[in-house]
């Protein structure tokens, strides 16, 4: 028999064996928000408080006051590899503003190998409402468990943005609510532009900060990277620059660590996006 359709999600018993208040089953339609009026001063405002910021967690902050106007009370953005590695350690979002209590339990459940969110915006170019993944027929009971037990925890609805770029890595934007209506669509569209300036600006941070770094970068230290970014291996550099294996991999050893980067790949990409070499 399929599964009939919710806006919210079922009710459960929580992580200590309570059982959560039975959420809404209003139909998605009669339970939209109307969007707020005053967003383009809204919006105007946050760009003007974000011009010239040079901290993440400030950038952060100035989104939360954003989003909290328009009923979201909790924010999140973090990273995440291109390609699902399931038992990989857990990444820690970068920036978030949920329970302590969800956080927690999060980890403790090690819920980022089954992170519906995370598997929905590998594929996702826009935001997407968190009940249109728990709805979807393709989204697994284990899955749906993840969403219920977080509206135990106070985060009954939410959406989600997924924030693709030329990097091996994806962000994602998440905005959550205490409430089970759903956002109107034009203040979906106002969150998810507020999150690319966000995740833009919080780019530009992180570059400026690498470029000062990668400032230190010696001319070896440069040789070295590029050509690893050519696919040569430490002992063919060594035999191209005239110079020892051991002596390429010091170099390299002080590259990923002025780029703050943990494999070459990654330092080849982040050199080559700086502008440091040219391949």
């Amino acid at each position: 028999m399929e599964r009939p359709r919710m806006t919210a999600f079922s009710q459960v018993r929580g992580p200590r064996g309570r059982v959560s208040d039975r959420l809404s089953l209003v139909p998605s339609m009669v339970s939209l928000e109307p969007a707020k009026e005053a967003f383009p001063i809204d919006f105007s405002r946050f760009l003007d408080q974000t011009d010239g910021v040079a901290r993440s967690e400030q950038l952060f902050d100035l989104l939360s006051a954003f989003a909290l106007q328009y009923g979201c009370p909790w924010i999140a953005y973090s990273t995440h590899p291109a390609d699902p590695i399931p038992k990989s350690v857990p990444r820690t979002p970068a920036l978030r503003s949920y329970p302590d209590e969800w956080q927690e339990h999060y980890i403790q459940m090690g819920y980022h190998r089954i992170d519906p969110i995370i598997k929905k915006s590998r594929k996702q170019l826009g935001a997407f409402r968190w009940s249109e993944v728990y709805n979807d027929v393709n989204t697994t009971e284990v899955e749906r468990r993840f969403f219920d037990e977080a509206a135990t925890f106070g985060l009954k609805s939410g959406i989600s943005v997924p924030l693709h770029g030329l990097g091996i890595d994806f962000a994602i934007m998440s905005f959550a609510r205490k409430t089970c209506r759903e956002l109107h669509y034009k203040t979906i569209t106002y969150l998810q532009l507020a999150a690319f300036h966000f995740h833009l600006r919080a780019a530009q941070v992180v570059n400026s900060r690498c470029k000062w770094k990668a400032s230190d970068l010696s001319l070896r230290e440069k040789e070295c990277i590029l050509w690893a970014a050519r696919g040569k291996s430490s002992w063919d550099i060594g035999v191209i620059l005239g110079i020892s294996e051991n002596t390429v991999n010091y170099h390299m050893k002080n590259v990923l660590r002025k780029l703050d980067v943990t494999s070459r790949t990654v330092a080849a990409v982040k050199a080559t996006t700086l502008g440091i070499i040219e391949l």
